[in-house]
């Protein structure tokens, strides 16, 4: 090669050289500007305004939006740029929420949880399912006082328009890194689990519909960035499902991040918190780092127990605000010590509490009035293991109220009545203070009301002795499978499974043999069709005839389709009560005066050896508590999160 042409060659690439210099400085110079924009969110507040437990008339400082307002007021002031979201189910949850559908009333009154979110500048908010539980009217009511709006994409009307709207835009001001003022247009689009046609078909039937999440966002998403906004929030009611994603799911956070054009994420509806642990090991999501597929995400617990923080890094590129990182966090209201105690990290706020001060008061009033007498101390510590009174006293009204009603139907009459229930509070993700616990004597609506939480209807299915086999063994998914033959620890309870779901039938005999693999997935899939862990069942002391018809009493939710239970599809229905089942239960323990809940064991397990060592977890106060029967229960030492955990023998 010529020296010619290697000079030739050293001026061009010191010529490209100088080039790329140049454009690097221009580039630096025409760089736009950059932010942190702090996104907050609430979830699940369930009208928990005070660190107040109702049932236990007692504070507790685990939840309350009193004092998440502190904690919401320090991330503020950590950032020049910040703006506040709830993510649904905020009028129903609490004794609170009752007295206002079912005593005071929302005719010229504000909703308390609304009043004291008044006071916290909301950007706005979605809905969650239970918003749906007292009726289209209460809840227009409610959104009526608020101060901010509500979006959700993907319920309608009857004729097919949005409920509320949509889709959200939010123009803010906000601060550069350099001090440089701007207007950004936050856009935000709401959902909620589709199956609220069916948890409250009472109140939507004829009046609402809704459509799958995935498909919603993919239908209004084109109409929200057609408005020029600069980042989209998606506010779902809704979790992280294990399962591959599919269409008309509940928990539907894995399918709407595959949706192009959302920046963050909002969940909820599960009560778990996220990034956390909850949800390690699934496909496509980040348990450390806060983001699925890719997106950031954040779930703050419930009723208020932590605040979800989304920083968000914007750079301006040609005009246009880009995101280019990103930052997740769940800062919690409290802490647990080692030894179970309870430490909190945030005062009530005063201000959120004379919001709504005169209604909790009212509220202690409610909820301490009697209503009758308990021969016996009435506790869930051990309902998940053995037959529970907390189970058997709302079992043995609903077979009271029922058998009323279908002695009156012509149809009815003769079929015998048996009766479904479920221990609601049973600790699991709610915690160690989890529990049903009232002692004997007198009982007021604040103790019915924590023997059963939800505002559910009276239902009846009428269906076969086979299909109340299979009911059991759907329910039977609560327990892990046991080998028998291992001495290392075993644990019974499934942890994925809610303990609502764990439906106990009144009226048969059964036992339930662990040695089998469960015959249903968690979500009432048929998977194991051969086996069968209930065996044993009988009635009236004799085998079931699998062709015998039986009345099941239960609630609108499990006869409508909910935890999707053999039988209960909304097309066995016999009958459709006015009454709530708390109300019933409340009727009961009036006409009788004073109430016996012993349980009559009428389940159990089939025995395993006593060298395998089957473990569980209870609250600490289950220590003080009496034993269940048929059950051996020894303690074992301490769990983690606050729990103690007993080995079960039987």
């Amino acid at each position: 090669m010529s020296n010619a042409v290697m000079n030739r060659r050293e001026v061009i690439a010191t010529g490209a050289a100088a080039a790329a210099v140049a454009l690097s400085g221009v580039a630096a110079q025409a760089a736009g500007p950059k932010l942190s924009l702090r996104l907050l969110e609430t979830s699940d507040l369930h009208v928990n305004v005070y660190p107040y437990d109702y049932y236990r008339d007692g504070g507790d400082d685990t939840f309350g939006l009193a004092k998440t307002a502190t904690l919401i007021k320090q991330a503020r002031a950590e950032a020049k740029n910040a703006i506040l979201f709830d993510n649904g189910d905020i009028i129903q949850g609490s004794p609170m929420g009752d007295y206002m559908a079912y005593k005071k009333g929302l005719k010229g009154n504000v909703h308390p949880i609304i009043a004291a979110m008044n006071g916290m500048d909301y950007a706005g908010c979605t809905l969650g399912n239970h918003e749906f539980n007292y009726g289209l009217e209460y809840l227009d009511l409610a959104l009526h006082g608020a101060k901010f709006p509500a979006t959700c994409a993907n319920v309608f009307k009857a004729d097919g328009s949005p409920l509320v709207k949509p889709w959200l835009v939010i123009e803010r001001d906000v601060v550069d890194e350099a001090g440089g003022a701007h207007k950004l247009r936050i856009g935000v689009i709401g959902f909620l689990p589709p199956q609220i046609m069916q948890w409250d078909k009472d109140h939507l039937a004829g009046k609402a519909m809704t459509t799958d999440v995935v498909e919603a966002a993919r239908r209004y998403l084109p109409e929200l960035k057609a408005q020029k906004v600069d980042v989209v929030v998606a506010l779902c009611h809704g979790g992280i499902a294990r399962s591959a994603p599919e269409k008309g799911e509940e928990n539907a956070a894995r399918g709407l991040a595959t949706v192009a054009g959302i920046d963050a994420i909002f969940l909820g509806h599960q009560h778990l918190v996220f990034p956390g642990k909850d949800f390690a090991g699934i496909d496509g999501v980040d348990a450390e780092k806060g983001t699925i597929n890719g997106v950031p995400a954040v779930m703050p617990g419930f009723w208020g127990s932590h605040v979800g923080v989304i920083d968000l890094t914007l750079e301006q590129d040609n005009g246009a605000w880009k995101v280019t990182g990103h930052k997740v966090e769940a800062r919690s209201i409290y802490d647990r010590t080692p030894d179970r105690k309870i430490v909190s990290k945030a005062d009530a706020d005063p201000a959120i509490l004379a919001a709504v001060k005169a209604d909790h008061e009212e509220t202690l009033a409610y909820v301490r009035a009697p209503v009758g007498e308990s021969s016996a101390p009435i506790n869930s510590y051990f309902a998940l293991v053995a037959d529970d009174p907390s189970v058997q006293i709302v079992s043995q009204a609903q077979t009271w109220y029922v058998e009323q009603i279908a002695g009156t139907m012509p149809e009815l009459k003769g079929v015998a009545v048996l009766s479904a229930a479920a221990p609601f509070k049973a600790g699991g993700r709610s915690g160690p203070d989890y529990y049903t616990d009232v002692k004997a004597g007198p009982i007021a609506i604040k103790d019915v009301a924590d023997l059963y939480l939800y505002p559910n209807t009276v239902r009846a299915v009428k269906i076969d002795g086979a299909t109340v086999r299979e009911w059991l063994e759907r329910s039977a998914g609560m327990f892990n499978q046991i080998d028998p033959a291992k001495t290392t620890e075993q644990e019974l309870i499934n942890p994925a499974f809610p303990s609502y779901n764990y439906d106990v039938i009144d009226g048969v005999t059964y036992k339930i043999d662990l040695t089998k693999p469960s015959r249903y997935d968690g979500n009432g899939k048929l998977i194991a069709p051969d086996a069968h862990r209930i065996v044993d069942l009988r009635y009236k002391g004799q085998p079931i005839d699998e062709k015998q018809a039986f009345i099941v009493a239960t609630n609108n939710y499990r006869a409508g389709g909910g935890g999707n239970f053999p039988g209960c599809d909304g097309k066995t229905i016999v009958i459709e009560a006015p009454d709530t089942n708390r109300d019933v239960l409340v009727r009961y323990i009036v006409e009788q005066k004073v109430i016996n809940p012993s349980a009559d064991a009428n389940w159990n397990f089939v025995p395993w050896p006593e060298t395998a060592n089957v473990t569980f977890v209870s609250g600490p106060a289950a220590a003080k508590a009496a034993m269940p029967k048929g059950v051996k229960v020894t303690p074992a030492g301490d769990a983690p999160d606050g729990f103690a955990k007993y080995k079960l023998a039987v």
